[in-house]
């Protein structure tokens, strides 16, 4: 039985996988991204939230363009609070795991 959260098409092979732990960004542990799906098959692959057709990086531009939490939920009902704390979880997981080169 599927636990509500998982995303896991099996037609022979994982189609689609959940980020299963990711390191925080605060270090403090890991932290399970249980809502961050990623699918080949949906948005080009880019990591969605519940395999729904909204990429993380929206979540992210909407914040960064200075949209609070209560008006991304009013704009995308089918989201609820922790499924943007966990884009944002995703996003500082996925900015440190990057290493940019500096050249002086």
């Amino acid at each position: 039985m599927q636990k509500e959260g998982e995303n896991i098409r099996n037609k022979g092979e994982v189609k689609e996988r959940n980020m299963e732990k990711v390191q925080s960004a605060a270090g403090a542990g890991w932290v399970k991204l249980e809502r961050i799906t990623i699918d080949p098959e949906v948005m080009g692959g880019q990591p969605c939230i519940r395999g729904l057709r909204i990429p993380v990086s929206l979540i992210i531009k909407l914040i960064a363009s200075g949209k609070r939490i209560e008006e991304i939920k009013e704009d995308y009902p089918e989201l609820d609070e922790e499924d943007i704390k966990q884009s944002l979880e995703y996003a500082a997981w996925a900015v440190s795991e990057k290493v940019i080169p500096v050249t002086l």
